[in-house]
Order: structure tokens, then C-alpha cells, then sequence
């Protein structure tokens, strides 16, 4: 069984004592890649770190995280180096997509201009370089759908191409049928452990989309799946999500094991 974990933090302190053995867990469980998306300058050298590290393994992103933005003088520095990183990475690193980007507008509402020009100016960067954007988005749904809606139209007039994937995805089957008609299936829907609670609304609307556009991923330290809810997450989790996706889709735990992972390596690697 092959897996690939799309979005991981294994780079944050959580992991401080015990990364090499969380590494080594994913691996038994299957898990043959992990991408592993920026935050902003404060865990660069984590990340690279990580990534130099464990270069068979391990695949970096490279972007500014929209919580980062919220009460940052220095976040138009922040977005600078983002691009000067993009254009020249640092020794031993290659970039597979620009994240993790995108809007959250739950812990305050006063930077959302601020937000939006970021995650504009990111997914431009993104599209010009022709890399995949990894999408954050937590109560601005709305927002997000009408900007996602723009740039694909301008990056298309413009000859270029905007795809990636709509991170921790938690909407419904309606919102995931206009997500995928509005980028005419050039994005894919990360799935992680949110689809093992009770009464969850993306375990609904995973019967219903194709496994085609699915990825999984665990968001760990964050997120993580049932059975071990309530405990720190990490990349080994995967499997129970993916697990989880089978019973929903009626399909093997191979199937969607092997098809998620083709999905990764074509839009990421």
C-alpha cells in the first residue's frame, strides 16, 4: 500500500522529541511521501531543515500562512521573500507548490483586505511559475469561491494555468460540485481526519464526489482522525482517513490508498 500525506507540519515543534520516530511510523504504515507546506519565516529553517534531512521522503511548499498576515507590520516583507524563495530556493530544496495559502477570517476579521491581497498576490506568483497552490480556508467559504472564480478566469486569459488543492476540505457536495465546475477540475479536495468525527458534513459529501479529485492528508500536529482524536496528529495517521474514505466509497483501502497517491504525484510531483 502506498500512500501520500499532502499536507504535514512534521517540521513543528510539537514533533521536537520525536521526529525521526514519526517518520518512521509513516513509513510503516505505508506512507511514502509527505508535502510539507510553509508557514512563514519564524519555521523556514525547521522546514528546510526537515527537508534536507529526509530529502527522499519529504517535499516542501512555500507560501505565507493568512493567520500570519493578522497583526504583521512586516507581512508585504514576509510575501517579498515568499517570491524571492520561489525564484531562487535555497540550497538542496525544490519547491512543489505555493502554500499554504488562503483566508481565515475565524480568529478576527480586521485584516481581511490584507488577507485577500496576500492570497491574490500568491496565487499569481503560483500561477506565472505554473506550481500548484495548497488553499487554506476557514469561515470565508463565500470569499474564497468568488476569488477562486476570478483568478482562474484571469490566469487563463493570461495563458496560464491556476490549480492546487483546497485544503482540509470541509463543505458539502454542493459546494464541491461548484468548486469543481468554477475550475473546470484543475483542483483536488484534501481530505484528512475531520472525516471520521460524528455528524460530519465532509464524510456526507465524500460519498459523492469522485475519487479522482480526492487527496489525503493529516494536517498534523492539527486534525487529527478518530481513533486517536484529542491526541496530537501526525503523518502515520493518514491511513485511518484514508481507511475512512474507502468505507464511505465502498471501495478497498488499496484503491483509494494507490488512487490518492497518483492524484498527489500529478498534480504535485
Amino acid at each position: 500500500m502506498r500512500l501520500i500525506d499532502t499536507h504535514s507540519h512534521l517540521y513543528d515543534e510539537a514533533f521536537a522529541t520525536d521526529r525521526v520516530e514519526a517518520l518512521q511510523r509513516a513509513s510503516e504504515r505505508g506512507v511514502v511521501r509527505l508535502l510539507l507546506p510553509a508557514i512563514d519565516s519564524e519555521s523556514h529553517e525547521a522546514l528546510f531543515a526537515l527537508c534536507r534531512e529526509a530529502p527522499e521522503v519529504t517535499t516542501p511548499m512555500m507560501g505565507l500562512h493568512p493567520t500570519s498576515i493578522n497583526n504583521n507590520p512586516r507581512w508585504r516583507e514576509e510575501l517579498a521573500l515568499v517570491e524571492r524563495y520561489l525564484d531562487a530556493p535555497p540550497e538542496g530544496i525544490h519547491f512543489c507548490a505555493v502554500g499554504e495559502i488562503g483566508l481565515d477570517f475565524y480568529w478576527s476579521q480586521d485584516y481581511m483586505a490584507e488577507q485577500e491581497e496576500a492570497f491574490v498576490t500568491q496565487l499569481r506568483m503560483a500561477a506565472k511559475r505554473d506550481l500548484p497552490v495548497a488553499i487554506h480556508t476557514r469561515a470565508a467559504w463565500e470569499r474564497m469561491e468568488h476569488l477562486i472564480g476570478e483568478e482562474y478566469r484571469a490566469a487563463r486569459m493570461r495563458g496560464e494555468r491556476l490549480r492546487g488543492v483546497f485544503h482540509a476540505y470541509s463543505e458539502d457536495a454542493a459546494t464541491y460540485r461548484r468548486l469543481k465546475e468554477l475550475t473546470e477540475g484543475n483542483f483536488c479536495f484534501g481530505i484528512g481526519g475531520v472525516v471520521t468525527y460524528k455528524k460530519s458534513i465532509v464524510a456526507e459529501a465524500v460519498r459523492e464526489m469522485e475519487l479522482a479529485d480526492l487527496l489525503l492528508e493529516t494536517d498534523c500536529p492539527y486534525l487529527t482522525p478518530v481513533p486517536y482524536r484529542g491526541k496530537r496528529n501526525e503523518s502515520a495517521y493518514v491511513v485511518h482517513t484514508a481507511a475512512k474514505v474507502a468505507e464511505l466509497k465502498g471501495l478497498s483501502l488499496d484503491e483509494v490508498a494507490e488512487t490518492t497517491a497518483k492524484n498527489a504525484e500529478k498534480m504535485f510531483l
